[in-house]
């Protein structure tokens, strides 16, 4: 495939930036089945990762057969902040491809600000965003509508059709591609490459691949 270099570069934040999905989908899991909804770790994966706070919240209330309170995730923030805490990393690679990035670069999750922040400020990354985060709440719909990719590309004043998406959800290659951006489908975390792929869409295992792969847009 052969494309013209990338204006921007709009990343992912859990699962590309952050190695946190592992760590979501396994307290997930406890917390869903404590409320009522058994869900495999197969499951989890499927539906979960990538997914906005309303789609999983509607996953959940679909599984348990009955509505969840309004502020239902407040009893077990605790047990989610203090494995984070412990556990969360960088992914391997990525700040030797930011170091490498020639080219302007943004963060666009459908995780809230907050979420956003304590995230990269526990893997170090967090001074590389400031000033050029996106979040879900600043649109209508999240991923994988394309309204949040379109509105990171307007601020940092990129045409669409200049961007490049790095993603490792269904849900955000699909926002991608409806947006008009080409899609880079990180397969190193948990969703398999066959899940990631499809039109405008090159799949990779590692982020020392995707250096090559933007080629261009790279020093």
């Amino acid at each position: 495939m052969t494309l013209e270099p990338a204006e921007l570069v709009i990343f992912d934040c859990d699962g590309v930036l952050v190695d946190s999905e592992r760590i979501y989908c396994r307290v997930d899991r406890e917390v869903f089945a404590s409320l009522g909804a058994e869900f495999t770790e197969i499951e989890m994966v499927e539906y979960f990762v990538g997914s906005s706070h309303d789609m999983l919240t509607a996953i959940v209330e679909e599984r348990r057969g009955r509505p969840l309170e309004p502020d239902w995730q407040a009893p077990f923030k605790q047990r989610y902040e203090d494995a984070l805490d412990a556990e969360l990393t960088a992914v391997e690679g990525v700040t030797d491809l930011l170091d490498a990035l020639a080219v302007p670069y943004c963060l666009a999750s459908n995780g809230s600000h907050a979420s956003i922040r304590k995230n990269l400020g526990r893997a170090g990354l967090l001074d590389r965003f400031e000033g050029r985060m996106f979040s879900a709440r600043d649109v209508a719909r999240g991923k994988p509508a394309p309204d949040l990719f379109l509105h990171a590309a307007a601020t940092m004043g990129v045409p669409p059709e200049r961007c490049a998406v790095v993603e490792d959800s269904p849900y955000g290659v699909q926002a991608a591609r409806a947006a008009g951006m080409r899609a880079f489908g990180y397969s190193g975390g948990l969703t398999r490459a066959d899940r990631l792929a499809g039109p405008g869409t090159v799949v990779f295992e590692h982020m020392r691949e995707l250096r090559g792969l933007l080629g261009a847009g790279l020093s």
